[in-house]
């Protein structure tokens, strides 16, 4: 068994709720040494639930320091002193009071990596950018959901997600450069930067992104959601080597019309005949069966399934930390096996406040 990739890594987190606890437990999991700088109160949360905290707090130290004080700023300085990165989410102004930058700390280290998490950015303000919020303010939630009915969002965290991922690229990043220094990952640029070709779509060609029935893709055709005989499946279709496949065991491939779809330029030209012709098909059986049928050919398809469901297929997937059943790393390296931790108690590792607090 060999050591993870980031054993010897020391890395501070001031974090609450998702996006910076998540964004360290990823690291973590690949062996860096985290430890948690909670409030006398902790991550809030902890008060959400003892399950919803160990999902993102797994493999942790914790240490209760108020930071609002003088000896929690001492210690705080002593823990930056031997740390290799900082990664804090909170308001910037809240960022700053705590003297959570690199201008605040590099006194005590000058290589120490200073990560802030914010909605818009250290300079921008403390405007309210929760992960909803930041859904509805940069066109994610207007492209979710039926054209015919309201704006949606989709169901988990994703601009929280999102954020922790590229913020513990950005960490990573700056550690490699052997520079110390501030790095700053914003919800809301995160969340423009993955609507990459939407926005170029725009910005180059004027074309305003439309929502499309049942999450139909705006180049590929068909790629969307399906019924079914019994359920709804997920068909992706690029490539012309796929839809002629596809098409060939639809049994589609001589239908009327058809002649004309053997290029994804004449898929998407006629993008309304060929999804007739694809959902009058796919009546003809069920997702699941539809699904067993095309992955062995390479034709990329899969039944929806709920999270349940899903997780009963993948029980590779699911760890132990403790007491709790969690999805494990999604980083799988060879030899490597991540030694999954329960989460920290809070203050378990040392608790530096004041009596009373």
């Amino acid at each position: 068994m060999i050591a993870g990739p980031l054993a010897g890594l020391r890395i501070l987190e001031v974090g609450h709720i998702l996006a910076g606890p998540f964004a360290t437990m990823l690291l973590a999991d690949l062996g860096a040494e985290v430890t948690k700088i909670e409030p006398p109160g902790g991550d809030l949360s902890r008060q959400v639930g003892d399950a919803y905290f160990a999902s993102i707090n797994r493999n942790k130290r914790s240490i209760r320091l108020d930071l609002t004080t003088e000896q929690g700023q001492g210690r705080l300085g002593e823990l930056v002193a031997d740390a290799h990165a900082l990664l804090v989410n909170l308001k910037p102004s809240v960022i700053r009071r705590l003297g959570l930058t690199y201008d605040s700390l590099r006194r005590f280290n000058e290589r120490i990596v200073c990560v802030a998490v914010t909605g818009y950015g250290l300079d921008a303000g403390d405007d309210p950018a929760f992960d909803y919020v930041i859904q509805a303010a940069t066109g994610v939630a207007a492209l979710t959901g039926d054209p015919d009915g309201p704006p949606t969002l989709p169901g988990y965290s994703s601009v929280d997600n999102s954020a922790a991922l590229t913020a513990a690229l950005g960490l990573l990043a700056q550690i490699v450069s052997a520079r110390g220094g501030q790095v700053e990952v914003a919800l809301r640029d995160v969340m423009l930067a993955q609507l990459n070709y939407r926005a170029a779509a725009y910005l180059n060609d004027g074309v305003e992104p439309r929502r499309m029935p049942f999450g139909a893709h705006s180049y590929y055709v068909p790629a969307q959601l399906f019924p079914t005989a019994d359920g709804y499946l997920a068909l992706f279709v690029t490539h012309d080597g796929f839809w002629k496949t596809f098409a060939a065991e639809a049994g589609i491939a001589e239908a009327a019309g058809t002649g004309g779809f053997s290029t994804m330029a004449e898929r998407a030209a006629r993008r309304d005949e060929v999804l007739a012709v694809v959902t009058r098909a796919l009546a003809a059986d069920t997702a699941k069966g539809w699904e067993a049928r095309l992955r062995p050919l390479g034709v990329p398809a899969a039944a929806v399934r709920t999270l349940p469901e899903a997780l009963d297929a993948t029980p590779e997937n699911i760890v132990r930390a403790g007491e709790y059943r969690l999805v494990g790393s999604p980083v799988r390296i060879a030899g490597y096996e991540p030694e999954y931790r329960p989460p920290p108690r809070l203050g378990e590792h040392g608790s530096f406040v004041v009596d009373g607090d």
